[in-house]
């Protein structure tokens, strides 16, 4: 199935939001039900967003490709112009539309999740099931760091 085709027969009941400010809004607002890191989904130019809680789907539409640098880590991540995924607590499952470079390769990312909370660290599959793990503070965004020095 297509992944327009996945989104469209989602949509039925789902909580669908239009509009650069108010779709990052909820994506972070998303990202913090599920306590995943904001800055894991770094999206520049969102047009849609949509969760369906009775299933777990979650789609975000931007007007293109876009890459991103975690300069914590030196990782490059590519996102798609959809990018989907299942979402549970601490876990984005199923997920398509994010690639990480690996080398010279391009490897596309399956599974997202924090296993324990406790060890900070965030662990990224592929749909080999070979995975890396780093430290949750480097997808945190600017504003979750400058609270977090503040003391807030």
């Amino acid at each position: 199935m297509s992944t327009q085709a996945m989104i469209d027969s989602q949509r039925e009941g789902a909580e669908v939001y239009h509009g650069a400010g108010l779709c990052k809004e909820q994506s972070m607002k998303l990202l913090d039900e599920i306590h995943l890191p904001r800055g894991l989904l770094p999206l520049p130019a969102l047009e849609e967003v949509g969760y369906n809680r009775a299933t777990g789907f979650v789609w975000l539409k931007q007007k293109k490709a876009a890459t991103h640098v975690f300069k914590a880590i030196g990782k490059t991540v590519s996102y798609a112009p959809q990018v989907t995924a299942f979402v549970e607590d601490r876990r984005m499952k199923r997920l398509c539309g994010v690639k990480s470079r690996e080398l010279l390769i391009w490897v596309s990312l399956s599974d997202m999740c924090i296993d324990d909370p406790e060890s900070k660290r965030i662990t990224f599959k592929t749909q080999a099931g070979i995975g890396l793990s780093f430290p949750v503070s480097a997808f945190q965004t600017e504003e979750d760091e400058k609270s977090k020095e503040d003391g807030k």
